[in-house]
């Protein structure tokens, strides 16, 4: 194993965390829950976002290569499932980018037309004009990427994040009044409104990405100290930022008027109209589309480093793998691209704006969850396939019962929220078959292509 100079503390890691998993585009979904959102995110932290975190840690420092979560299932299951993990990877961060890339724009808006955010083709459009800039702006190479994404994250994400917080609790403490009922018999969800069930594996979705952070495990000072304190201080900053924020949400905007796009904005509005500072809307809105920049301009080259191990591999077609002389992997680029522009056509041919989103963000969530499924099933495997390997972190109960019992728990709230996906909810304005058949058809389709490119890549080698 490589030595790696021991440079990072548990702060950078806490804030390596942060910036990876806090995002304004999942609060308008949690505020729709009401009060529930609390319960629901205690679930996800203990079932879910504490063992992916863990379980990252382990794998991360035992395997801190190029390529993450792609070489620990490689390692553990074989080339072909981890061609399927590192596609799906892939794909989801692509079925992602519309979403994102909506929020931007209907927040844009505000500035000249608040109405267009009911235009299918001005969404469309946008979508497209902002992903497309992300993509040539990050054919410059890393650095003018890296200086984006950072500003983008402080003064886009985490900013509006606590400063919508701190709002909503100044607003509660002034007795101001509330649009949810906050007692301890709401803060359980109704079981009783199948509706609101699908939100857990968008609530889930929110929470992903701890595990970025775990390929820096290797060149932390104190490693087995270190990284488990970040995890807990990461977790907790997180959950407060995300939970508070949403609460916030839901405190001033009515469920029936709260947009799945624009419901941070709608509740800056609201609060900046009540507390005489108007003028601050159009500076938190020009935060918000800086930090949906970022975001993007961060994640459109991150997951292609694993896809280019697949393709160096051998699994995926080797025009995936060409480069600028920067490094930059264009082929990888290019290609996405092209998956995104299809995607957004959704926005023309779904009943709604909403419809499109929200089916888009579900569609997300399901292929996604299918990854971590993956990622919990590696640890245990790797604990009996190559236990001598090792590792700067291990999750403590020795060689079985710690790491089954938390990786049991990450695959049963996977499983469960991916179950629970298939429920429509009233916003996508579809039936059920007709819901079902497009996650179902779509999650098919995903898995299968990788496999298709793979014959295609072997035929072409035979030749």
């Amino acid at each position: 194993m490589p030595a790696y100079k021991k440079v990072l503390g548990t702060f950078q890691i806490v804030m390596i965390n942060v910036i990876a998993v806090d995002s304004i585009r999942t609060l308008p979904f949690s505020a729709g829950l009401g009060f529930s959102l609390v319960f629901f995110y205690l679930f996800a932290a203990l079932l879910f976002f504490i063992p992916s975190g863990l379980i990252s840690a382990e794998l991360g420092t035992g395997w801190p290569s190029t390529g993450g979560i792609y070489i620990w299932v490689r390692e553990a299951f074989g080339r072909k499932t981890s061609l399927a993990v590192i596609w799906l990877n892939w794909i989801y961060n692509i079925v992602w980018y519309p979403t994102i890339m909506a929020l931007i724009a209907g927040i844009f808006t505000y500035f000249f037309n608040p109405e267009l955010i009911t235009n299918k083709y001005y969404m469309m459009a946008s979508t497209l004009t902002l992903f497309w800039t992300a993509t040539i702006v990050n054919l410059f190479g890393m650095k003018v990427s890296s200086i984006i994404s950072t500003i983008g994250a402080l003064l886009g994400t985490i900013f509006p994040m606590v400063f919508i917080s701190i709002l909503g609790i100044i607003w509660w403490m002034k007795g101001e009044p509330l649009q949810i009922d906050c007692s301890w018999s709401t803060c359980f969800p109704d079981l009783t409104q199948i509706s609101n069930l699908p939100f857990l594996s968008t609530i889930l979705f929110g929470l992903l990405g701890l595990e970025m952070a775990a390929t820096h495990a290797a060149v932390m000072k104190n490693p087995k100290r270190d990284y488990p304190r970040a995890v807990f201080y990461s977790m907790f900053i997180i959950l407060g930022t995300i939970v508070l924020s949403s609460l916030a949400i839901a405190f001033v905007v009515p469920n029936s008027e709260l947009n799945l796009i624009t419901g941070v904005l709608q509740a800056f509005v609201i609060f900046f109209n009540q507390f005489n500072m108007p003028w601050m809307v159009p500076i938190i809105a020009g935060c918000i589309i800086l930090g949906g920049l970022g975001g993007v301009s961060a994640w459109v080259i991150g997951p292609t480093k694993g896809m280019m191990v697949a393709s160096v591999d051998g699994n995926l077609p080797h025009f995936l793998a060409k480069k600028t002389s920067k490094g930059v992997p264009v082929g990888m680029l290019l290609t996405q691209g092209s998956i995104v522009t299809l995607l957004s056509l959704a926005f023309i041919f779904m009943p709604t704006i909403h419809s499109s989103f929200w089916l888009l963000s579900q569609m997300t969530a399901q292929l996604a969850l299918i990854v971590y499924v993956s990622l919990f099933a590696a640890g245990i495997r790797l604990r009996y396939k190559d236990n001598q390997m090792p590792r700067s972190f291990r999750i403590p109960g020795g060689k079985k019962w710690g790491m089954w019992i938390i990786a049991s728990a990450g695959i049963f709230a996977s499983l469960i929220a991916f179950l629970l996906g298939f429920i429509p909810p009233p916003e996508t304005g579809l039936s059920i078959m007709s819901y079902e058949l497009i996650l179902i058809g779509g999650i098919f389709l995903m898995l299968l292509l990788p496999y298709i490119l793979r014959k295609i890549t072997r035929s072409e080698t035979l030749r």
